[in-house]
């Protein structure tokens, strides 16, 4: 696994590009070269009365042309894959220090420590959505109506001047829709620390909510 914790990543991945370039392409050579060996001796030793016909040089041309064609394309296939996987690493290491919204229940606070933020996503739209902060003891502390939202992404902004500054706190959401409930994805603002590439792909470190994929990323602000 290697990590990015900067804005520039240096590119390891070119030499092996270019030596498995390489390596492809002796591979191919040497099997033209083989084959050319053995047709030849193939067409000097062959049956002066029964001579092989053009169907069947024909054919073993094509085989080998296909062959070789076949590596060729999976050398281009592979170092493909390996630009686009150093493309991506690049591009997530640009929000290296930046503060993005993920899946997440812990409030986030403004500068001065008056505000709590956070932000939800609902499923479709609701006549009424109702906000509970919750304390590290798991009593709900605060509850706040937001009235009706449409779907989508909506910020969560709470007076936090009455909550502890002690400990942190959660939040859920309940939304309803005249009576039905609806879905709802709860968001947390976090910083990213650094990148982590992995066999699984790119992972985000968090400053507050630990490891996520760079799916689990709901915007980047």
């Amino acid at each position: 696994m290697s990590t990015v914790t900067g804005t520039t990543a240096s590119n390891s991945t070119t030499g092996s590009t270019g030596g498995a370039s390489s390596l492809a392409s002796t591979s191919a050579s040497d099997l033209q070269d083989r084959f050319l060996k053995l047709l030849v001796a193939q067409l000097s030793n062959q049956d002066p009365m029964n001579p092989m016909d053009n169907a069947q040089l024909t054919s073993q041309i094509a085989q080998i042309n296909t062959v070789t064609g076949i590596e060729k394309l999976n050398s281009t296939v592979s170092g493909l894959a390996t630009q686009a996987s150093t493309t991506q690493t690049l591009q997530a290491a640009a929000v290296v220090g930046k503060n993005v919204l993920t899946e997440g229940k812990t409030l986030a606070y403004s500068s001065d420590g008056k505000t709590a933020m956070g932000a939800v996503v609902l499923d479709a739209a609701a006549t009424e959505v109702t906000v509970k902060v919750t304390n590290a003891a798991g009593q709900v502390i605060d509850t706040k109506s937001l009235g009706a939202l449409p779907a989508g992404e909506h910020d969560i902004t709470l007076d936090a001047s009455g909550y502890p500054s002690d400990q942190e706190l959660t939040f859920n959401v309940t939304a309803t829709n005249k009576g039905d409930a609806v879905g709802s994805t709860t968001l947390m603002y976090d910083s990213v620390t650094s990148v982590s590439t992995t066999s699984d792909g790119l992972t985000l470190n968090l400053s507050r909510n630990g490891s996520k994929p760079y799916s689990a990323i709901y915007s980047i602000l």
